[in-house]
C-alpha cells in the first residue's frame, strides 16, 4: 500500500472518531419540522363560522356568546357522533371565544401577568420574555392568513393600516401595551407580531423599589426634580424599562398642572386628571395626511401645556422639544435609545441636524447644555433584570464640550452561579448644583442622601 493511501485512510479514521451520533443535518431538520397539527382545527375552524353566522343574525350581548358556542358544539355532536372529551370541549370552547372576542391564540399570553413580552415569528413559532428570560411557547397558529387576520383585528380600532403598500404598523392594544407587526414582503417567515405587554395597574416608583430598579434616595431624588420642574430625558437600550420610568417619573407631577403627551401609539398612563393625549397619524392610501411627532410637538406649544411628555425623541423633534425647554416650558419629560448618558447628548446632536437646520454644532451643544437638566439611563443588565446604572447632571458647557457629572451610578461587580448579576447603587459624593433650584421650590431632600 502506497504512502498516499495510508495517510487516507488515516484521516478516514480520526473523522470516524469525532463524527456525532446524528448528522447535523438531521438534527436541523428535526427542530424546523412543524408542530403537530391541531386535530379539532376544522372542528374549531366550523364552530367559530357558525357561532359568527348565529350573532350576526341576532342582537346578542358578549355574556351571551359562550352558551351559543356550547349549543352549536352540542347540535354538532349529535349530528356527527363524535366522541369529544370534557377537557377538550372546554379548551374548544375557550378558543373559539379568544378568536371571536379576543385576539385568537395569544388571549391567553395577554392575560398571564408574568409575560413581559410576546413575540410572534409566524404561525408555527411564539416566543415570550418572562422574568427577563425569553422562552418559547407551545401556542401557534393555523396559517400566515390567521396571523394576518389578529394583526388586522388588533390595528383596525385605531385607524390604522397593514397591507402590501404599509407592510409595517405601529399600534396599541386596549390596554395600552405596544405592538408592532411587519408582514411580507418584507417579512420572509410569515406575518410577525411583537407586543410589548404593559402591567394592567401601572407600576409605582414602590414597585421598581422592589424590583431593585433603583434605590429609596434615587427616587427621592427623582420626584424632587419633577416637581421642581426640572427637564430629564431617560435615556436606554431597547427593553431597558425607558417607559416604564418614564410612567413612574410622571406619576410625581402634581395634580393641578396641564400635561400634554406625545407619541407614536399612546401608551402612558398618567392618573392626573388634566392630561390631553396626542397620537400621531400614518399616511393614508395615498401617501398624505401623516401627522409627526414633530407636527405635535409644535402644535403642543399652542396648548398652553404646563408639562410637555414626549414618549421617545428619535428625529427633528429633538429640536422643537430642546427649544420647547428652553422657551419656559420647564419640566418637560422624554426618553430616547441610547447605551450611556455621554451618548444620549451625542445622539441629541444627531437627532437636531435631522430637523434640516444648518447649526453649528456647538449652538446645537450649547441648546442641549441649558435645556437639560438631568438624564437617567436605564439599562437591562445581562440577567434580565433592569436598573438605573447612571443619574446624571448635565453642568453645562466647557470649551466646546457639555460637561456632565454622575449623580448616582449602578457598579457592578460580578456575577453569581445563577448568572445574577452582583453589584450595589452608589452616591459618587457630589452634590449636584440644582440643590438650590430644589431648596427654591420646597423640595427638602434627607442630609446624607449624596454621602457616598
Amino acid at each position: 500500500m502506497s504512502l498516499l493511501s495510508r495517510l487516507q485512510q488515516e484521516k478516514e479514521k480520526e473523522k470516524e472518531k469525532f463524527k456525532p451520533e446524528k448528522p447535523i443535518i438531521e438534527v436541523r431538520q428535526a427542530i424546523s419540522q412543524p408542530p403537530v397539527s391541531d386535530p379539532w382545527r376544522e372542528l374549531k375552524s366550523i364552530i367559530h363560522k357558525e357561532t359568527i353566522k348565529n350573532i350576526g343574525n341576532e342582537n346578542i350581548a358578549v355574556e351571551e356568546i359562550e352558551p351559543v358556542v356550547q349549543k352549536i358544539i352540542d347540535q354538532y355532536i349529535e349530528k356527527n357522533g363524535t366522541l369529544l372529551p370534557r377537557n377538550e370541549r372546554q379548551k374548544i370552547v375557550q378558543e373559539v371565544m379568544d378568536e371571536i372576542l379576543g385576539f385568537g391564540p395569544i388571549s391567553p399570553l395577554l392575560k398571564d401577568d408574568s409575560i413581559s413580552e410576546i413575540m410572534v415569528n409566524g404561525p408555527n413559532q411564539v416566543y415570550v420574555e418572562r422574568h427577563g428570560i425569553v422562552e418559547l411557547s407551545n401556542v401557534t397558529f393555523h396559517d400566515d392568513q390567521h396571523v394576518q387576520h389578529i394583526i388586522e383585528k388588533i390595528v383596525a380600532p385605531i385607524g390604522r393600516r397593514i397591507d402590501e403598500s404599509q407592510p409595517m404598523v405601529d399600534a396599541r392594544l386596549p390596554d395600552g401595551s405596544r405592538v408592532n407587526a411587519v408582514i411580507p414582503p418584507l417579512s420572509l417567515k410569515g406575518p410577525v407580531i411583537t407586543i410589548r405587554k404593559f402591567s394592567r395597574d401601572p407600576y409605582g416608583v414602590e414597585d421598581l423599589i422592589t424590583f431593585g430598579t433603583l434605590t429609596r434616595e434615587m427616587a427621592f431624588l427623582l420626584e424632587a426634580c419633577v416637581k421642581a420642574r426640572l427637564n430629564i430625558v431617560v435615556s436606554g437600550g431597547t427593553g431597558s424599562g425607558k417607559t416604564t420610568t418614564l410612567n413612574v417619573l410622571s406619576s410625581f407631577i402634581p395634580e393641578h398642572e396641564r400635561i400634554i403627551t406625545i407619541e407614536d401609539a399612546a401608551e402612558l398612563q398618567l392618573h392626573q386628571s388634566h392630561v390631553v393625549t396626542l397620537e400621531t397619524r400614518p399616511p393614508n392610501i395615498e401617501g398624505k395626511g401623516a401627522i409627526t411627532i414633530r407636527d405635535l410637538v409644535k402644535n403642543s406649544l399652542r396648548m398652553r401645556p404646563e408639562r410637555i411628555i414626549v414618549g421617545e425623541v428619535r428625529g427633528g423633534e429633538a429640536l422643537d422639544m430642546l427649544q420647547a425647554m428652553n422657551t419656559g416650558h420647564d419640566g418637560s419629560l422624554t426618553t430616547g435609545h441610547a447605551n450611556t448618558p455621554r451618548d444620549m447628548l451625542s445622539r441629541l446632536e444627531t437627532m437636531v441636524l435631522m430637523a434640516g437646520m444648518d447649526l453649528p454644532i456647538r449652538a446645537i451643544r450649547e441648546q442641549i447644555s441649558s435645556a437639560i437638566d438631568l438624564i437617567v439611563q436605564q439599562s437591562r443588565l445581562r440577567d434580565g433584570s433592569r436598573k438605573i446604572t447612571h443619574i446624571t447632571e448635565i453642568l453645562g458647557m466647557e470649551g466646546d464640550t457639555i460637561v456632565t457629572q454622575d449623580i448616582f451610578k449602578f457598579e457592578q461587580t460580578g456575577i453569581d452561579s445563577n448568572v445574577h448579576v452582583l453589584g450595589g447603587f452608589k452616591a459618587t459624593g457630589i452634590r449636584p448644583r440644582f440643590m438650590d433650584t430644589l431648596i427654591a421650590t420646597g423640595q427638602i431632600l434627607p442630609e446624607n442622601i449624596f454621602v457616598k
